[in-house]
């Protein structure tokens, strides 16, 4: 090996600007010409399906499903800053600028445009499967290794890179959705909307004498209180599995769950759905009387509860972005704290003019108080108080540990 101090990682190379900012722009502005048109015209796309190959395909499945999209993306580039961040500190810039000559597997490598120590390590250190080399090739390559000066053991046993690779967040979003879409249909039969009387569901007990109905997402709905539940449950179970810390981890999902409501909550505008009480002002949408409640067939307008939790989000966003970008400064899972506030704190507001909310009943008696307010008060109250209490005990004047 020689050296060359002109050599870079091209891998660690940062952009100026994610692009994801850009696919966000575009978005947004396209979202908010058809909201001017819909004011302008009433016209909204047809929440009947249109087909595809011979498919159904609805509008708010293509919203939903981008918007998960766009939230993984930016978590994935969220932990590629982490993960170069920790290759960076850990390997100096000497060993980082390593040309390789003459080692293992050479061509396959070269292939990948691997050419400097740094780059095989990063890789290696992430997960050596990733270079595509036999077990014979990746055994000959670790000895390799392992005999070079200045290597520390620890970069090629557990590197402290590992636990921040991209890839996990592809890996592990399937595990969060799926128990995230349970938790959320759970959530639902458990807390019925009262307009789903019209289809015999009166109480979570009609769910389970008719459980056909509990697969029935066309007729129903998803709770989003359960599907964080159940996302969380997925995170820990697949945070534990790979050895890779909990907290630091959910504190990178909720920004990626904030946007991703955010624009996801445009599916409910496309399928004319999550609307507020009527009103005449100049914001107000139109919905089709075939979509309107029975109690309010009589009005033409209502408040587009689903624009106010999206711009609730989009800034919720913005502030996790801007706690992200001082971590530094936070303690492990302060930012998934945050996160739960602000929702909490949004979707009080929102429920104060929402409609077809589950009231809360307690001995069978109602309470003026829907589930989704007491669920919020709770969870707020508790992540305030798990704040107050662990900066308490970290004591003010001690820096927190790094995340």
């Amino acid at each position: 090996m020689s050296e060359s101090t002109t050599s870079e990682i091209k891998l660690l190379h940062r952009p100026r600007v994610e692009l994801y900012w850009f696919v966000m722009a575009v978005w947004a502005a396209l979202l908010a010409v058809l909201f001017v048109v819909h004011l302008w015209t009433g016209y909204m796309p047809a929440p009947s399906p249109f087909s595809i190959l011979g498919l159904p395909v609805y509008w708010y499945g293509i919203i939903i499903v981008s918007g998960i999209a766009l939230g993984a993306w930016i978590v994935s580039r969220l932990a590629w800053q982490r993960w170069r961040e920790a290759f960076l500190t850990a390997v100096p810039a000497h060993i980082q600028s390593l040309l390789l000559t003459d080692y293992p597997s050479q061509a396959k490598l070269v292939a990948q445009n691997i050419h400097t120590l740094g780059e095989l390590l990063l890789l290696w250190g992430s997960d050596p499967r990733s270079l595509g080399l036999t077990d014979a090739e990746r055994g000959e390559l670790q000895t390799f290794l392992a005999e070079q000066p200045d290597i520390d053991p620890n970069w090629l046993a557990d590197a402290p890179w590992r636990k921040w690779t991209p890839d996990f967040v592809w890996n592990g979003i399937i595990i969060c959705l799926i128990l995230g879409l349970i938790g959320a249909r759970l959530y639902h039969v458990l807390t019925p909307s009262p307009s789903m009387a019209a289809l015999g569901i009166e109480s979570p007990s009609d769910y389970f004498r008719n459980p056909q109905l509990l697969f029935n997402l066309r007729n129903g709905g998803l709770g989003i209180y359960g599907g964080l539940a159940g996302g969380a449950l997925g995170l820990l179970y697949f945070t534990w599995r790979k050895r890779l810390p909990l907290l630091p981890w959910a504190d990178m999902a909720v920004v990626g769950v904030a946007i991703g409501q955010a624009f996801g909550r445009w599916g409910n505008f496309m399928n004319q759905e999550l609307y507020g009480r009527p009103t005449t002002l100049p914001w107000a949408i139109f919905i089709d009387p075939v979509h309107r409640l029975p109690a309010y067939a009589g009005f033409d307008t209502f408040h587009p509860a689903f624009l106010y939790e999206s711009l609730w989000n989009f800034l919720t966003f913005g502030l996790l972005i801007w706690l992200w970008r001082r971590r530094d400064k936070l303690l492990a899972g302060e930012m998934t704290a945050v996160y739960l506030i602000m929702y909490a704190i949004g979707r009080t507001l929102l429920e104060t003019v929402r409609l077809d909310s589950r009231a809360v009943s307690l001995g069978g008696v109602e309470l003026p108080l829907a589930w989704a307010t007491l669920v919020s008060i709770l969870v707020a109250l508790t992540m305030v108080v798990a704040i107050v209490v662990r900066r308490g005990r970290n004591g003010r004047n001690q820096a927190p540990p790094p995340l």
